[in-house]
């Protein structure tokens, strides 16, 4: 049971971490803000809802 719980949070730090160095690498024009539904979207389903997030914001606005 901790285990689990431990993979879970480690996802969601490492998604964290995603969002920020995407933001740090991209324009100001292309950057996802980094709150909890952003990031509990990439923990929960990892790179395909990364991507997505990336194509909407760049598509949206």
């Amino acid at each position: 049971m901790l285990n689990k719980i431990f993979k879970i949070f480690k996802k969601f730090i490492m998604s964290f971490f995603m969002l920020y160095g995407y933001n740090v690498l991209v324009p100001a024009a292309a950057i996802i803000p980094i709150n909890l539904v952003t990031v509990l979207l990439i923990t929960i389903f990892s790179i395909p809802a990364f991507i997505f997030l990336i194509i909407i914001r760049l598509v949206v606005y």
